[in-house]
């Protein structure tokens, strides 16, 4: 059961990431066929960011849901939507055959993703949370992280394949839908597997106690807004880095080293070797939490983001494929001990009562502030000033402004999860 928790909890995931990953490897394509003009790729990433402002709408409607219904319902419901929004993207019509209307349609596609998605990761997380033994939770949780990157390096390679064997003439006119249309039977493959699970036996004890909180938010606000602000900190960091290595690389790396047409696999080799690195390691490191503690390992992220950026940067500047490969590694590094303890110590930080609705609405509204917006505050700033550093210098930030919420966060390893709130004045 919990093999399966696990596989069903992450195949949402896998199909978010697998949205954004194609989303960012083919945004020139999508600039061109919905926003013709100077702007084509900024005005892709911008209605990227536009998404990300529903998220935070997402997590007040579905994480609150799913502490009142449980958690196996929404998710259900939230890989249905996450996946439909993508696929109907691949079958748009472009602005050449409707004008305004399809930047409009494209737009109305990335607010149901984005709505969505902030449901999906959250109740995701709470979900592997709850099922996993107190002792493994690291590594049972690091298996979320690992749906993220497989999610992701999928919507990187199918691209990659299409790039590499179409001519630009059928890419430009059709290849450019295939990768989203594939979405389809991908969540299909997901809500099948959800709609075979029970919710968890943490959840069903608050139902058969009758303890599951009437109104969430307003308990999770009243009791644990300390704890909330912590989260909100600690995912600044997250975010930045996620949507900058995994969703913004890819555009950098093509405009900032000017790779020629035809060469395009001095990207993407780069990005898929990354992924697979990430891979191999998620789950060690997830492991890892469970013996040394998920604080010691976020602290070394933070110090990892401080001082790498700008030594990485300078790598990828070379413009060879082994130091933009060398570049990515170290990024990578510090990227990895974030995520692999993510999805067993931020649901931890709160009771099971409130535990979807704290992840969801903590995480999206950090998300959509800082994680959305990073694709465009990086092309913007690096377009408009030339500046190719900018992007190691915002990850810096980031990783500065969450050494704080590390610092006060409580080591949650080893120790089972929360079950009631009447502790939240002591617990703050």
């Amino acid at each position: 059961m919990l093999r399966r928790a696990v596989g069903a909890a992450a195949i949402g995931n896998c199909t978010e990431w697998y949205d954004f990953g194609v989303y960012a490897y083919v945004a020139a394509y999508v600039g061109h066929q919905f926003f013709p003009g100077p702007w084509e790729t900024v005005s892709a990433f911008g209605v990227f960011a536009i998404s990300f402002l529903f998220r935070p709408l997402g997590s007040l409607f579905f994480g609150p849901l799913g502490d009142r219904i449980g958690r196996q319902k929404v998710l259900a419901v939230t890989i249905l939507l996450m996946s439909g929004s993508t696929f109907v993207i691949g079958l748009l019509p472009t602005y050449g055959a409707i004008g305004i209307v399809a930047p409009m349609l494209l737009l109305l596609c990335r607010l149901v993703q984005g709505f969505s998605t902030g449901g999906e990761y959250g109740g995701a997380a709470t979900y592997i949370a709850e099922y996993a033994p107190d002792r493994k939770r690291g590594f049972w949780g690091s298996w979320l992280e690992f749906g993220t990157l497989v999610g992701f390096g999928l919507g990187a390679l199918v691209p990659t394949i299409l790039i590499l064997t179409l001519d630009s003439t059928s890419m430009e006119t059709w290849g450019w839908r295939i990768p989203f249309l594939i979405a389809g039977p991908l969540g299909g493959v997901g809500l099948y597997l959800r709609s075979k699970l029970e919710d968890t036996p943490a959840f069903k004890q608050l139902e058969n106690t009758h303890q599951v909180a009437k109104s969430p938010l307003k308990d999770l606000i009243r009791d644990w807004w300390r704890q909330l602000l912590i989260l909100m900190g600690i995912v600044v960091l997250i975010n930045v880095a996620n949507y900058t290595i995994l969703t913004y690389m890819e555009t950098y790396l093509s405009d900032t080293l000017d790779v020629p047409d035809g060469q395009e696999h001095q990207v993407l080799i780069p990005l898929l070797l990354t992924v697979v690195f990430m891979l191999i390691i998620i789950t060690p490191i997830g492991a890892l939490s469970d013996r040394i503690g998920r604080k010691p390992l976020f602290l070394s992220a933070a110090i990892c983001f401080l001082i790498l950026p700008v030594p990485a940067f300078w790598l990828i500047g070379q413009g060879t494929v082994l130091t933009t490969i060398l570049g990515l590694a170290l990024l990578a590094i510090g990227h990895v001990q974030l995520i692999g303890p993510l999805a067993s110590t931020l649901p931890a930080m709160f009771p099971t009562k409130v535990r979807y609705a704290a992840f969801s609405v903590g995480y999206n509204i950090s998300t959509a502030a800082f994680g959305g917006t990073a694709p465009l505050i990086n092309d913007s700033v690096v377009s408009s000033t030339g500046n190719s550093y900018f992007p190691a210098f915002y990850l810096m930030g980031a990783a500065l402004v969450a050494l704080v919420p590390i610092l006060l966060m409580k080591e949650t390893a080893k120790k089972p999860l929360m079950q009631d709130a009447p502790a939240a004045a002591t617990a703050n």
